[in-house]
């Protein structure tokens, strides 16, 4: 016994001087803080690299190469009867405009003394995009006055070129490249010195369709947001009431037994179930069975509202949940009906749950690629979908799919364009989550 309170540790006189268990557990305390720290800090690097790579790569995709040209519109080439009629000039095709513009191109470069004995006509006029003849047939079939006149036209550069102005293609990798050579790099420079080359803001990155792999300088995410947007709409005119009208029967009418508890676990289950499943889900239901057809919005709007709804239902009853009961006894107290209760009182006050579990569940939606890819939407597609409600039944594509198309081509511009789409893709997703917080912030109701 002597021995045993030999070893122990003597009492502490004071309350200023801790012991040895208490200085563990303060060092464990310690510890457990710099890990949180250290995992915060490591959370933050890996967004910051993110936002860093994709922002160098794809911020220069809102600016692209132009070459300003002073083009004169040969009545005798485009409107051979000058009926000005454009159902007439349409005969012309691309071709006649194409050989307009390297006829102007040619002329442009004489007037400002850019030597261009080194290049060969084709490498000439390989230096503008083949987009160019058809812009200028889109100008001219709109506004057919124009004909017999010499007007300012930017015709845009091939990707090369433009790759040359951001820094993307060299002098060196250049003599390795088919599409470029270093002769046309140097006249390239030469018009940048002459004021001929500019790079204004890329306005038809929003505004273009996808574009082959002969003209990545041309694509653009039109038809891409269009095609998410008519998605989004189906999904929340068709998830939100679903989804709460099942939230409020799962969490204020149904008995609780057996098969609410089946229901609930599958809910659950459901939201976890990766989103490539419900890609095959529709390719079997809704294309194989229902007939509907490929890459329509119709399509991906119903295959992304089964997948959204787990998501809504799980926020709507934990706003639902989150109502003191009190609430509810009062209303009940009064004389208020069940169904008074929920839609009077219940309701508006978890409303802001709902709004803020609905809009995220429609931020995840809007990301999702996997299941698109299997319903089709993978397609190329050039052409607008009409307004809804035909819009609907029309090929689109999807922001998230225009990203791995792009991913997919050899173009190293088509790389610039997929990191310029995810950029827009993650304005709406920061957009989507804000709007969710100030929901919550501006029907919040604390008790």
């Amino acid at each position: 016994m002597t021995e045993i309170s030999q070893q122990a540790e003597p009492p502490v006189k004071s309350l200023f001087e801790s012991d040895l268990r208490t200085r563990r557990r303060n060092a464990a305390e310690t510890r457990f803080r710099l890990y949180g720290m250290a995992a915060v800090a490591m959370g933050i690097f890996a967004l910051i690299f993110l936002l860093v790579s994709v922002l160098g790569n794809g911020v220069s995709s809102f600016r692209q190469t132009s070459i300003e040209l002073q083009v004169t519109l040969d009545e005798a080439v485009l409107d051979k009867t000058g009926s000005r009629d454009p159902e007439v000039m349409k005969k012309v095709t691309t071709i006649g405009y194409g050989k307009i513009l390297d006829q102007a191109l040619a002329d442009t470069l004489a007037a400002h003394d850019i030597d261009v004995s080194a290049l060969t006509p084709k490498q000439l006029s390989g230096m503008k995009s083949d987009e160019a003849p058809r812009r200028l047939r889109d100008l001219v079939l709109a506004d057919p006055s124009l004909v017999g006149q010499t007007i300012t036209f930017h015709a845009l550069a091939t990707s090369r070129i433009d790759g040359f102005e951001k820094g993307r293609v060299t002098m060196e990798s250049a003599k390795l490249d088919s599409n470029i050579s270093v002769e046309q790099l140097e006249v390239a420079q030469a018009m940048k010195d002459k004021g001929l080359l500019s790079m204004p803001f890329n306005w038809g990155f929003f505004t273009s369709a996808d574009a082959s792999e002969l003209r990545p300088e041309a694509a653009g995410v039109g038809v891409a947001m269009l095609g998410s947007l008519y998605m989004m709409l189906i999904v929340l005119v068709l998830s939100l009431p679903i989804g709460v009208a099942a939230s409020i029967y799962l969490e204020e009418l149904a008995p609780q037994n057996r098969w609410t508890d089946i229901i609930e676990v599958n809910i659950a289950n459901l939201a976890a179930v990766p989103a490539i499943v419900y890609g095959i889900l529709a390719l079997a239901l809704f294309i194989n069975f229902l007939g509907l057809p490929q890459s329509a919005p119709m399509v991906g709007g119903l295959v992304l509202t089964l997948m959204t709804l787990p998501t809504i239902i799980i926020a709507t009853r934990a706003a639902l949940k989150a109502v003191p009961p009190s609430i509810r006894d009062a209303a009940l107290g009064v004389g208020a009906s069940r169904m008074q209760t929920i839609f009077h009182h219940v309701l508006p006050l978890a409303m802001p749950g709902i709004l803020t579990g609905t809009i995220l569940g429609l931020a995840r939606a809007l990301g999702e690629s996997a299941p698109l890819l299997l319903i089709g939407m993978v397609a190329f597609v050039k052409d607008y979908p009409s307004a809804p409600p035909a819009g609907l039944m029309e090929p689109a594509s999807a922001l998230p799919v225009q990203v791995y198309q792009w991913t997919q081509r050899a173009d190293p511009a088509f790389v610039e364009r997929a990191s310029g789409a995810i950029i827009v893709l993650l304005v709406f997703l920061v957009a989507m989550n804000a709007t969710a917080i100030l929901l919550r912030r501006r029907f919040e109701r604390r008790w």
